[in-house]
This record gives C-alpha cells, structure tokens and sequence, in this order.
C-alpha cells in the first residue's frame, strides 16, 4: 500500500512500488488529463507535481510519491480558471492539445519558482516539454500573460 496525497485528497493504492506515477495516475485512480508520450522523460507529455516540483510520472515510480503530494492538471483549479489556463485559452494555445497538459504543469512550476521569466528563462525551464504542432510562441505568450495574472512581469 502506498500512501500519497492527489490534488490535496488523500490516496491509498495497491500497487508495485516500481510502477510509474504515470500508470498509478492513468490506469488506477482514472485521472487522465496526464499524457503518456514517450515513456523516457523526453518528451514532458506526463509532467506533474510532486512537492510542488515539476516531475515525469513515466518515468518516475509511484514509491517516490508515498507520504508526498502529486498535482496533476486536474488539480490546478475546478473549473479552469487558473491563470496559466485562462492564459492559454487567452492565447490559443493548444492545436492538437496532447502535450498540453505537461506544458501547463511546467508552466506552473516555472511561474511558481520564478514569477517573472524573462525569453531565456522560459525557454531554459520548457526545453524539455516538446510540442509537435510548434505552438512555442504562443505557449511563451501565454506563460508571459499568465506571470501578469499572477503578479508577475514576465
């Protein structure tokens, strides 16, 4: 049995320790706003929270998270309205939508470690979150909207 806190609740799962946070998140407590994409940590599709660090739950096992807190896209706000997803929204951000999630977990991460990015910080913190459709700019549009809602001046 592992224990964690999910999006502020408390979680019990049976589960191999060595299974992926991924697979935890997806296939046994149903939350599947987090992507699996390329399963090595390359590609930011299944970027969570843990402590408030931005992570990749496929690549990281769920005995990691025990006595820990994980925050998935799900957790961010209950209807949307966290300011990096209002900015995306703002900005038209996602095309086909898939890697969208792991790029707003890292978004938050970043704006929550560094409320006023500048150009480099942000590509320096998203480099590891790939995008197919190339949305880039407008995901660096977004975060800069997103650090003004939030107090920031990026």
């Amino acid at each position: 049995m592992i224990e964690f806190s999910l999006n502020g609740k408390a979680q019990k799962v049976e589960a191999e320790s060595d299974m992926p946070l991924l697979w935890v998140l997806r296939d046994v407590l149903g939350m599947t706003g987090t992507k699996y994409g390329c399963g090595m940590a390359m590609c930011g599709a299944c970027t969570v929270h843990l402590d408030g660090e931005a992570i990749r739950s496929c690549t990281t096992p769920v005995s990691a998270a025990a006595g820990k807190s994980v925050s998935t896209i799900e957790g961010l706000s209950e209807d949307s309205s966290h300011p990096v997803q209002q900015a995306w929204r703002e900005h038209n951000v996602p095309q086909c939508g898939y890697c969208q999630s792991g790029q707003i977990m890292s978004a938050v991460a970043l704006l929550n470690s560094n409320p006023q990015p500048d150009d480099a910080a942000i590509d320096e913190f998203m480099q590891g979150n790939l995008c197919r459709c190339g949305t880039y700019p407008r995901i660096k549009a977004a975060i800069k909207t997103a650090a003004g809602k939030m107090g920031g001046k990026a």
